[in-house]
């Protein structure tokens, strides 16, 4: 399955290399270039146990990241937002979900068929 994620934090970042861990094509989403370039690289980001073996054993092949939101998610079957939910004390601020919603809204505007999308933030 051609999979999208959107977001590289210990949510989507640990999730797209578990899906590529398991046979899937995964294209990792984040709008911070210099972070793309490092998961590209094979060089995580974030800490995580076992997450620098997964992206050495994936990177290049079925896993990679970008910065385009509308072409990671036309190539895929699915896509799952995993974007920050921040949390003041007292509101979650689903700015981040609502936003990657309406982005995805764009890309598949004119993309025929169905699109699953899943909200794992």
């Amino acid at each position: 399955m051609r999979i999208s994620v959107i977001g590289t934090g210990y949510v989507g970042l640990v999730s797209g290399a578990c899906f590529a861990e398991i046979g899937h094509q995964c294209m990792c989403v984040d709008v911070d270039p210099a972070k793309v370039a490092r998961i590209n690289a094979g060089d995580p980001p974030i800490h995580e146990n076992g997450l620098d073996a997964l992206l050495a054993r994936h990177v290049g092949t079925r896993l990679s990241a970008t910065t385009d939101l509308a072409a990671a998610v036309r190539d895929s079957e699915i896509t799952f937002i995993a974007v920050g939910t921040p949390f003041d004390g007292e509101r979650i601020d689903l700015g981040y979900i609502r936003a990657a919603a309406r982005q995805i809204g764009a890309a598949l505007r004119d993309k025929p068929g169905y699109h699953v999308v899943v909200v794992k933030s």
